[in-house]
């Protein structure tokens, strides 16, 4: 554990460092003044981060045993221009002080300081709280190491979850793309097709309940089962009877836990001019014509997961060349701010009107989105997948 000691007087620095030496602690730095201990952090005069270098660690200082009275900068000011460090805001101070003034020592405290100890210093005490401090830095420094490893896993994780979504199709006769934005760094939202043959592509969204890890996890199981089943089953029914029985497989040690998904899932059909869909609890999708003319999907049916049979039913639209199809998951309500199911499916619609076929996904993103970061996390997931007909 390395110590630094901080007092303008000479003799004080030398019974602190006998004191620390003879109780075991032997790697030992020293400064006579604030801007001294500035310079050991790598701060610049001012107590602040360079701007041409930033400190990237805390040069190895697990502890400050820092006077509160020193000429020029004293502690309280210098304990205050640490704690602006992210860097080295975690070490622990100490203030060291003569001053029995309360007042004081509460400033110096509400700058930063864990504790502190008084002139003329008691050995016994001093190591008491020394050790405390120690721990409390162990222990930070645990957890701030877990949580980074923990930000590079879900980073890794965020990077698995997009990598496994399908990429864009342009096909001779049509176009899928999708819009997707998690509001944490996984998300429950998932989409998927596939190419069933020449004519024929299944394409699915699925919303896991709740969001983060949890239901990402969940996601990413329906997502496997989804592909199995797009390529196996392909009839719309077949494939959500499938993944409503596959769901069931996901049990939890608390009954009181039960995961549920809504999906749409589609086949489009070129050659008949048709697609055949079925809606599981989600938000009905919509077509929007090449007159600018919309068609709504249905409303769903019982959710995929919650019983052991659900009831399904297959609908069918027809569809022709310059027809835009959209399938979105509930996140986009947001986007309208309305409580009420009935106009926000008004308003979601009237949004979406304008972006008909012959609008670019791009364009139709920044038209959604504005100047949200493309990568920045939203209340809600978001994911909005685009079928041109061309």
């Amino acid at each position: 554990m390395r110590i630094a000691v901080v007092d303008d007087n000479p003799m004080n620095i030398t019974v602190v460092k006998e004191i620390l030496k003879r109780a075991g602690y032997s790697d030992l730095r020293t400064a006579a003044s604030g801007m001294e201990l500035f310079g050991m952090l790598g701060l610049d005069a001012r107590g602040q981060e360079p701007a041409d270098k930033p400190g990237d660690d805390n040069h190895g200082i697990d502890l400050i045993l820092l006077d509160l009275m020193m000429p020029g900068v004293d502690g309280i000011a210098v304990c205050a221009r640490i704690q602006e460090s992210p860097r080295l805001k975690d070490i622990p101070i100490i203030m060291v002080t003569a001053i029995g003034d309360s007042k004081k020592l509460a400033e110096a405290l509400d700058a930063g300081a864990i504790d502190y100890v008084t002139k003329p210093i008691n050995r016994i005490e001093l190591l008491a709280r020394i050790r405390v401090a120690l721990r409390l830095k162990e222990e930070k420094d645990w957890h701030r190491e877990r949580d980074r490893r923990v930000r590079e896993e879900l980073q890794l994780a965020r990077e698995v979850q997009f990598a496994a979504l399908p990429q864009p199709v342009d096909d001779e006769g049509m176009a899928i793309d999708a819009i997707y934005r998690p509001s944490e760094e996984l998300s429950g939202d998932l989409y998927a097709w596939h190419r069933i043959d020449d004519n024929r592509y299944g394409i699915a969204v699925i919303d896991a309940m709740g969001h983060g890890i949890s239901s990402s996890l969940a996601s990413m199981f329906i997502a496997s089962v989804l592909k199995e089943a797009m390529t196996k089953q392909v009839e719309p029914k077949r494939v959500v009877r499938e993944l409503n029985r596959r769901s069931q497989q996901l049990q939890f040690a608390d009954q009181l836990i039960q995961y549920y998904f809504t999906g749409l899932y589609m086949v489009v059909d070129l050659n008949k001019g048709v697609l055949e869909y079925v809606n599981a609890g989600h938000p009905p999708g919509l077509v929007v014509r090449a007159d600018g003319s919309i068609e709504h999907f249905e409303l769903g049916g019982a959710a995929i997961g919650l019983f052991d049979e659900i009831a399904t039913e297959k609908y069918a639209l027809d569809i022709r060349p310059g027809d835009r199809i959209m399938l979105f998951t509930d996140g986009m309500y947001d986007l309208v701010g309305s409580d009420y199911a009935e106009d926000r499916e008004a308003s979601l619609t009237e949004l979406l009107r304008p972006f008909g076929g012959g609008t670019p996904v791009k364009a139709l993103e920044e038209a959604l989105f504005g100047g949200e970061d493309r990568n920045g996390l939203t209340s809600d997931d978001r994911c909005l997948v685009i079928v041109d007909i061309k």
